[in-house]
């Protein structure tokens, strides 16, 4: 399965976007041809409890759009359509004016103990903990065998996890008017909420997780980390 991420920043902090842009896109992609699934993703409205603080409030904005397939991803991204809009704002003021970037990668999904959501909490906004490592790596195969091989694993034993997806590069072609990015890798764990995020990063897993980070083959870039509430938006029907 191909993601493509849409990341919408402010470099001074201040903007937001308010909940009727955000329904406003919410329409928007879910009438994009062929695609299955799109997170919305927006800051917390509270900080809260985890260990890359340090790495700031995360953008204004950010999408993930899931395709079957990488063409299906590729013309969508065409000239003139939904994504080239919403790439200048789509007429929008939260986000028009935003430094806006986009990356195309393929989705590999690990299993968890519990995927599902517990019954009762679907008022409640799920919370997902975006990572990105901008790298390079010294040697890149060898970065993500480690990677793929260790940190998913270990990923699987924090409290609650209902969601492990790991984001690793390929060649694309696009028409969009944002600025291309080209990440090494991202990853996403998603939580039932900012309190289950902050819970789960509390734990004594986030010690197994630094103690592999350390034994990662040579890369620079570091990494961020940003806890954002997710919006999950299904495709209309398309005749």
């Amino acid at each position: 399965m191909i993601s493509l991420f849409m990341t919408f920043s402010d470099s001074a902090g201040e903007r937001r976007v308010h909940p009727d842009e955000v329904d406003a896109v919410a329409e928007l992609v879910g009438s994009i041809p062929d695609m299955t699934e799109a997170m919305l993703f927006t800051p917390l409205e509270q900080s809260v409890d985890h260990p890359y603080k340090a790495d700031g409030s995360g953008p204004v904005f950010a999408l993930q759009l899931r395709f079957p397939d990488l063409f299906a991803c590729e013309a969508a991204m065409d000239r003139g359509g939904i994504l080239a809009s919403l790439a200048t704002g789509a007429g929008l003021p939260g986000l028009t004016g935003l430094d806006v970037t986009h990356q195309v990668m393929l989705t590999r999904a690990f299993p968890v103990d519990v995927a599902e959501h517990p019954a009762g909490t679907t008022t409640t906004t799920p919370c997902s903990y975006l990572v990105h490592y901008p790298g390079p790596a010294e040697d890149i195969n060898a970065w993500n065998l480690h990677y793929l091989e260790h940190h998913p694993s270990i990923m699987r034993t924090f409290p609650n996890v209902r969601q492990i997806e790991i984001y690793t590069r390929i060649d694309w072609v696009d028409r969009l008017p944002s600025q291309r990015v080209e990440h090494m890798q991202r990853n996403k764990l998603v939580f039932d909420s900012a309190a289950a995020l902050a819970h789960a990063l509390g734990s004594d897993v986030i010690e197994h997780m630094r103690a592999d980070f350390v034994k990662f083959p040579p890369f620079a870039g570091g990494n961020k980390h940003f806890p954002m509430l997710t919006r999950v938006v299904r495709p209309k029907r398309q005749n």
